[in-house]
């Protein structure tokens, strides 16, 4: 048995559209019951559980008559809206069937990455699996822009798991574990643990799978793996209908292992779930203060300014060859920067105002890369 699995108290478990839906859309009633009384299973002994679900596009493409996963955002958007309501109604059935109660969440990057929405968003999860409910996640594809989106609800999952400081992530999907090449070849062998870089070596990872209804496959699970168990965070890997066996702590699937201790949650997040929205360009100095000493960054040490960002947006700190350092939620517009490069705080609080006596990232906000 599984110690890592078996002591789990708190436990994400993310499953994917293909593990929930047909191959032409619309929701396999069969599989959603099973699952949740899996997952029912584990509240009866006391555990949280937090469910990452998949599936909502997939659900609406039969409803629309839509016979693929569309490539367009706004039919994708489309399809979110009207399968949505159908997946959570479904689940909502499925659980009520043990009594539980469930809980819509859906999130977008922009819900993880500032300040006061990470906060909302931990509170909400944590109030509703304080009050026994089951909170089932996913991302909110309705409104998600191609520059706000996770790209895929494994990855999501894993950084749910980090900010609800989970114990334990499970990966259910339809293949049954990590496999050294095509689990169809002869050659080819199932990888039970993986500690590290070096077990992945030489593995070949493959893409969605046929039925067409996912957006993610092998590749994006080992880096939700990564991702996860970077935040010290064990996950196991394994197809949904093997979900009882896994969570009972049996030696199926793939065990990813933890690599290190747990970072703060919301710089974790920062780091992996947000992409820039500009550069700021240091100069050595500013370099050395920033990752040797973990200083704040001022606008003394900034040689030049790319992009365009607001007050809040994420932007990666570059040194002088163009090389990321740092990643951090920066202070002022990209308009503001450029006059007041090369100053210090008393020096422009004296001509500007005390509003400009401020970090341009403060080192709460930043993160090393």
């Amino acid at each position: 048995m599984r110690e890592a699995v078996t002591s789990a108290r708190r436990v994400v478990v993310k499953i994917g559209s293909s593990s929930l839906t047909t191959a032409t859309g619309g929701l396999d009633t069969g599989r959603v019951d099973a699952l949740a009384d899996v997952l029912a299973g584990l509240c009866a002994e006391g555990r949280e559980v937090v469910l990452v679900s998949s599936g909502a596009i997939a659900a609406g493409l039969s409803p629309l008559a839509i016979p693929r996963r569309p490539r367009d955002l706004a039919t994708q958007q489309a399809a979110a809206s009207v399968g949505q309501g159908l997946l959570i109604g479904r689940y909502a059935a499925s659980f009520d069937r043990h009594g539980l109660i469930v809980g819509q969440v859906l999130l977008t990057v922009d819900d993880v990455t500032r300040r006061a929405h990470y906060r909302n968003a931990y509170r909400t999860l944590r109030k509703l699996l304080d009050m026994r409910a089951v909170p089932i996640v996913n991302e909110n594809d309705t409104v998600a822009t191609e520059e706000i989106r996770f790209g895929d609800n494994d990855r999501l999952a894993a950084l749910v798991a980090a900010l609800v400081h989970a114990d334990l992530l499970v990966l259910l999907s339809d293949v049954d574990a990590l496999y050294t090449g095509d689990p169809a070849r002869p050659d080819t062998r199932k990888v039970g643990d993986v500690h590290g870089e070096a077990d992945l070596a030489g593995i070949a990872l493959g893409r969605a799978g046929k039925a067409g209804v996912g957006t993610g496959g092998m590749v994006t699970k080992v880096e939700a793996a990564r991702i996860a168990t970077g935040f010290g965070i064990p996950v196991v890997l394994t197809a949904a209908p093997l979900a009882p066996e896994a969570l009972a702590g049996e030696e199926v699937g793939t065990l990813f292992h933890p690599v290190r201790q747990r970072p703060t949650a919301r710089l974790f997040w920062l780091a992996h779930a947000t992409s820039p929205r500009g550069r700021l360009h240091l100069d050595p100095g500013a370099v050395q203060a920033v990752v040797a000493r973990r200083k704040s960054l001022l606008p003394a040490g900034i040689t030049a300014v790319d992009g365009a960002f607001t007050a809040g947006d994420p932007v990666d700190l570059v040194d002088s060859s163009g090389a990321p350092v740092a990643r951090g939620l920066v202070n002022y517009d990209a308009v503001e920067l450029p006059s007041l490069l090369g100053r210090s705080t008393v020096e422009l609080a004296a001509a500007l105002g005390p509003g400009y006596e401020r970090e341009v990232v403060h080192r709460d906000d930043l993160v090393l890369l």
